[in-house]
């Protein structure tokens, strides 16, 4: 199998960073056989989903969380979080749904009408796993990545039947406009009043359950969304990087919304998932 250079690399450079993770717990799986086409959206790529695991160490079932990244595709931002989620008692994984490629470009909505697709066989891969408990699966994701946690939890569409095996989802600064609002599990968004690239007025009117410009919603539909808006921060204020322009667009890291929306994230995840273990198997 051959494995994206820039995966293998972070992962590298993770484990030589933290130094504590567990060899038998964190490690790059084959999720599927393939991952989703980016450029039609149909499955069909020839590289297989790969994912970076981590495993909470001690006996018995785990509630787990699939990460899904922006339109730059995988970074170390990724694994960062998923020893994160491990230390609160969750297993997690990282997918790798561009494999190396970048869709900032104009077309994220490829990347994010794949990376659904990818989610949702993360989903069945970890139902499969025996440290996992089947039913207690969220998603978390970042800009492209949190659009496509949205769209994969709303109660519209013809495949929408087959997309509501999560029990909630974290949002980082997604595209709102893209959203029905129809959601058949509980959402966390987490954004700031300065994006330039997702809107928060849009996350607002999303989380009110008010139409929109091409979608019309009702407030009688769907879960509550709770959002919280951070005044000063602009996209990606989680990553730690330094000020910069992005494909036109404003990025900077903000240490007390990063801060703040790891406590809520944590606080959400609690209340849908829990964090203690179920019995181990017989």
């Amino acid at each position: 199998m051959r494995i994206p250079a820039v995966l293998s690399a972070f992962l590298f450079l993770l484990v030589a960073w933290r130094g504590a993770l567990d060899a038998r717990a964190d490690e790059l799986v084959e999720v599927a056989p393939r991952r989703a086409d980016a450029r039609s959206g149909a499955s069909g790529d020839a590289s297989p989903l790969l994912g970076f695991l981590a495993r909470p160490s001690g006996p018995g079932r785990f509630p787990a969380v699939i990460l899904l990244h922006g339109c730059i595709g995988f970074t170390q931002h990724e694994p960062i979080t998923a020893a994160t989620l491990k230390a609160w008692g969750y297993v997690a994984l990282a997918l790798d749904s561009l494999g190396g490629t970048n869709r900032c470009g104009g077309d994220a909505g490829l990347g994010a009408a794949a990376a659904m697709r990818d989610a949702e066989a993360a989903r069945r891969y970890l139902a499969a796993r025996r440290f996992v408990v089947g039913d207690r699966i969220a998603l978390m994701g970042w800009s492209m990545g949190g659009t496509t946690a949205l769209v994969a939890v709303e109660g519209s569409g013809a495949a929408s039947a087959e997309r509501t095996g999560f029990r909630g989802i974290v949002a980082y600064y997604p595209d709102c406009g893209a959203s029905t609002g129809v959601l058949m599990a509980p959402a966390l968004i987490l954004i700031g009043e300065r994006d330039d690239w997702a809107s928060a007025t849009a996350c607002r009117k999303l989380a009110a359950h008010e139409s929109d410009i091409g979608v019309t919603r009702d407030a009688a539909n769907g879960m509550p969304i709770d959002l919280v808006v951070y005044p000063d921060a602009t996209h990606g204020f989680d990553y730690r990087l330094p000020s910069l322009r992005y494909q036109g667009h404003f990025v900077q890291h903000d240490e007390r919304a990063s801060q703040d929306a790891e406590a809520r994230a944590r606080a959400f995840l609690r209340r849908v998932l829990g964090e203690q273990p179920s019995s181990p198997d017989p």
